[in-house]
């Protein structure tokens, strides 16, 4: 399971979602050029000391990032996708691909992804944040593939 942040252009998001990747043991791929400088300090705040534990691949571009991946799945999670995340079924290879948060991806994204999923919100509602989403899509992908991380930390059975 990778997530796949394309041309992300909110570096506080972008932190958050490298450490919720690296606290569930998930690889990033991001799709290049950011809208930020990678190294933007707050970016680092939103990730904190997570970011340099975190596996990220930089891609220069979409046409670099479709060559260099590996076997599975392009998830697209999109207000406008055809499946409703609880009907959504989901591999273990799967890549959870996020857009912009101005502009979400263009159609050559739409037109690659072998599935759009759409997470269910209220009729007045427009859309999640973009780091809100890839925690609730990685979450009920993770669930679905039991590809939770093992819990060793000492406490957890205290928590």
């Amino acid at each position: 399971m990778r997530l796949v942040l394309y041309q992300p252009d909110i570096p506080q998001n972008a932190g958050t979602i490298l450490r919720l990747a690296r606290c569930l043991g998930v690889a990033v791929d991001v799709v290049e050029p950011t809208g930020f400088v990678w190294s933007e300090p707050r970016m680092r705040r939103a990730g904190m000391d997570y970011l340099e534990f975190a596996a990220v691949t930089r891609h220069a571009s979409w046409a670099a990032f479709l060559a260099a991946r590996g076997p599975g799945r392009l998830v697209l999670a999109t207000t406008g996708g055809a499946t409703p995340l609880p009907d959504a079924r989901f591999a273990a290879d799967d890549h959870l691909i996020l857009g912009r948060e101005s502009a979400g991806v263009p159609d050559m994204v739409h037109d690659a992804a072998d599935a759009r999923v759409r997470i269910p919100m209220a009729a007045d509602a427009r859309s999640l944040n973009v780091a809100v989403t890839a925690g609730i899509v990685l979450a009920e992908a993770l669930r679905q593939t039991n590809g939770w991380p093992l819990d060793t930390r000492a406490d957890a059975d205290a928590e």
